[in-house]
């Protein structure tokens, strides 16, 4: 049987060559963090089509069919913690993999492209975690991910093109975790297993790159099989033993419910976005003037540089040696770069365990869990009634009802502390035509705005949607009446007689 689909397909010939193909330098468990982000990423697709029998994507049942895969379906908080560790394992693997070929040389000639497309999965896999955070939606979900879509529309001339795109709307809302859905269960693993098809069959074209060395490998006796698949072998189950464990003592995660309402809670990412968050934290404390500028530079412009730098390596370091110490450059910068990640994720730590002191979380809960796992710094979020920065609307009702309607609506594209996005759109905390006549402000909001306007100095250029017809005339008051006197602004409340009258 063998012998005739041999035949006809080749594939025992292909599996023997690849099989008994030596390893330079001998088998190492050095080279098995490659097979082990593989045997991660099949984690992933395995507990997540599982999750996929019970997840239902919007914002009413999202919430609602995650904690009812916890509590009532057999082992689901395993699968769903097994999921949520295997993302983490998945990232460290890969980026220990990749952190290996950059040490070794590996990206020189002729693996160039193999390298590249290296690069590429790393991103697509940060793009998987990424997308999945949004998904239980608990509170962490909810304002975690506001952050990470409201950097994203921040990038220049696409930006407000992503955040449209990102969102699906104008807020954060079932339409949001519907397109994080498909981007997350289909479009990334789709990519990513053509890249990794891709990854593999340049590999086996140029074969393995062997140590950081100029000359040929010493021989030794060492095969892929049994050899190299043996340590592989070893590292991805004791890897999976390591996820196992970390599922039934430190479960995933799971919040209440998201709430645009609650001031109390302190958002966590995932650890590997810490370094991230830490740095929006830090030009957050600049000088108003240049806030902006900086959070572009320091969310846009230096990962987005970063990336360019990996992609392009292989084509800039033009010397032919691999040895590392005939490499003082490439090494340093590297050296200096992940002394800079590793000390903003600890700062990241440091600013959330903070945050949650202030707030009296710690050593409490947040919802059905312990907030457990990553923190990340304190995003604004306070809304409503904020003795810290968030005003209070002209009356308790309308002060609720205002900063709801803004959160679902607006803060996608102003931010939840009312100071814009950059490129997006401006900010409402000082702003002269939002605090004037209420007229204009009424018109604006149920007509829209395109074109150039100035605001505070500074000239802005995007598009706001008519909300006429998708808001109420009392949501429409309240949320005027809400962004009217928040954020440091005093004007007069808006009733929804001024609103209708406005609307005709």
């Amino acid at each position: 049987m063998l012998t005739w689909l041999d035949q006809r397909t080749g594939v025992v010939t292909a599996t023997k060559d690849f099989l008994t193909e030596d390893v330079p330098g001998g088998a190492s468990y050095w080279y098995a963090f490659g097979s082990a982000t593989l045997f991660a990423l099949i984690i992933q697709i395995a507990t997540g089509i599982f999750l996929c029998f019970y997840y239902a994507p919007s914002t009413a049942t999202a919430w609602e069919s995650t904690d009812y895969m916890i509590k009532h379906v057999p082992l689901g908080w395993l699968v769903l913690s097994l999921h949520y560790w295997g993302a983490s394992a998945m990232i460290a693997f890969m980026a220990m993999h990749l952190l290996q070929g950059l040490l070794w040389g590996a990206y020189k000639k002729p693996r160039e492209l193999q390298w590249v497309v290296g690069v590429i999965l790393f991103i697509l896999t940060l793009v998987l975690g990424l997308t999945g955070y949004l998904l239980p939606w608990d509170l962490n979900a909810l304002l975690a991910s506001k952050v990470a879509i409201q950097i994203a529309g921040s990038a220049p001339i696409l930006g407000p093109a992503i955040l449209n795109s990102l969102q699906d709307g104008s807020g954060i809302g079932t339409l949001t975790i519907n397109r994080f859905f498909g981007i997350h269960v289909w479009l990334v693993p789709a990519l990513l297993l053509g890249l990794v098809g891709a990854h593999l069959a340049i590999f086996r074209w140029n074969g393995p790159a062997g140590p950081p060395i100029d000359e040929a490998p010493k021989l030794k006796p060492g095969r892929f099989w049994p050899d190299q698949m043996f340590m592989d072998t070893v590292l991805s189950f004791a890897m999976f033993v390591v996820i196992v464990a970390l599922a039934v003592f430190a479960p995933a995660p799971f919040d209440a419910k998201a709430d645009p309402n609650n001031t109390t809670f302190v958002p966590y990412p995932a650890w590997y976005f810490l370094a991230l968050y830490a740095l929006l934290d830090v030009v957050g404390k600049f000088p108003p003037a240049i806030v902006q500028m900086s959070t572009l530079f320091a969310t846009i412009i230096m990962p987005g540089a970063l990336v360019a730098l990996l992609v392009a390596l292989p084509f800039v370091d033009r010397n032919p040696s691999r040895r590392l110490s005939r490499r003082p450059w490439v090494l340093g910068i590297t050296a200096l770069t992940l002394i800079g990640a590793i000390a903003l994720s600890f700062f990241g730590q440091y600013n959330v365990v903070q945050g949650q002191v202030e707030k009296g979380l710690v050593g409490a809960t947040a919802g059905n869990t312990a907030t457990t796992g990553g923190a990340a710094p304190q995003i604004e979020t306070n809304i409503g009634n904020n003795p810290n920065g968030g005003g209070a609307a002209a009356g308790p009702g309308a002060a609720s009802a205002g900063a709801t309607v803004y959160t679902t609506n607006c803060s996608g594209c102003h931010a939840a502390n009312g100071k814009g996005t950059p490129s997006v759109a401006p900010t409402l905390a000082g702003n002269d035509v939002v605090t004037g006549d209420p007229k204009k402000v009424v018109g604006i909001v149920l007509k829209g705005l395109n074109g150039k306007i100035t605001v505070n100095g500074e000239e802005w250029n995007g598009t706001m949607p008519p909300w006429k017809g998708t808001l109420s005339n009392k949501q429409v008051a309240d949320v005027i009446t809400y962004i009217r006197s928040s954020w440091g602004n005093k004007a007069a409340p808006v009733s929804e007689a001024d609103v209708a009258a406005a609307a005709k």
